[in-house]
């Protein structure tokens, strides 16, 4: 590990001894960092590395030089280099940059935000940001069971073929969750036929009462995937403006998350 003068490394070895002291010390404090994925702030990582702070101090900034921390509102996550060393990593880091873009669009809407994706034929939410002024859609139902109900699912399928929705409806037959949702398929798989890629789709209280939401298509190589966001049902009126943003920042949340 690279030192910046000779006070420097003195202060990194001190009570350490030995030749590789302050690698030593590089590697818990990384180890540190890698249990905190959502940002280690400076105490969890003189707690848990058992450095002083003058030390954890150098060290961060170390390795923030060379790539291996990234500096987060919260304290410290893993860097990029860390792409280079193997698939894991990759993900963990393309994982962390998809919570802290959908916290910021969280922020910005004033309300809970979904990334989620079709695969291997299921719905899957990947992530959610959330907040006491911004709370996610209680999941009374498995959202995986009732695609033909909420936008996020109504979106996902919109972007499979004919035979696709189908198969998906056979596994996951509809139900009626409010006096609102679409309980006929031939009148889904229209509508479903029928939705301009360029229109969000939505759930005007379908899969619960009292919650409306909008979700835009994501497109990135393969991957069926949306952007979504719900608002209690007396803020409906802010929803088509809430989308509009969801569809400006699709394509940059995805570059963002390229690594």
């Amino acid at each position: 590990m690279p030192a910046h003068g000779q006070g420097h490394q003195v202060m990194l070895d001190q009570g350490s001894p030995g030749p590789h002291a302050s690698l030593r010390r590089a590697l818990r404090l990384l180890e540190a960092v890698d249990r905190h994925p959502y940002g280690a702030s400076l105490a969890d990582l003189c707690r848990e590395s058992a450095l002083p702070e003058p030390a954890v101090r150098d060290l961060v900034s170390l390795l923030c030089e060379e790539g291996y921390l990234q500096k987060v509102d919260d304290g410290w996550v893993l860097g990029g280099t860390f792409a280079m060393l193997g698939q894991y990593n990759r993900e963990q880091l393309i994982r962390i940059r998809l919570h802290h873009k959908l916290a910021e669009l969280r922020d910005e809407l004033g309300a809970a935000v979904y990334f989620s994706r079709y695969h291997d034929g299921e719905l899957r939410v990947e992530a959610v940001a959330e907040a006491e002024h911004a709370p996610a859609v209680h999941e009374w139902v498995d959202f995986k069971a009732t695609a033909h109900a909420s936008a996020i699912g109504k979106c996902l399928l919109s972007q499979l073929d004919h035979d696709g929705r189908l198969d998906h409806l056979s596994r996951h037959p509809i139900a009626r969750l409010t006096s609102r949702t679409i309980t006929d398929t031939e009148q889904l798989m229209h509508r479903l036929e029928r939705q301009p890629a360029t229109m969000p789709m939505l759930d005007l209280q379908e899969y619960a009462l009292g919650t409306v939401c909008a979700a835009v298509p994501v497109t990135a190589g393969s991957t069926v995937g949306c952007l979504a966001t719900s608002l209690p049902a007396g803020n409906a009126h802010r929803l088509r403006a809430a989308a509009e943003l969801l569809a400006e920042r699709a394509a940059p949340l995805m570059l963002a998350m390229a690594v």
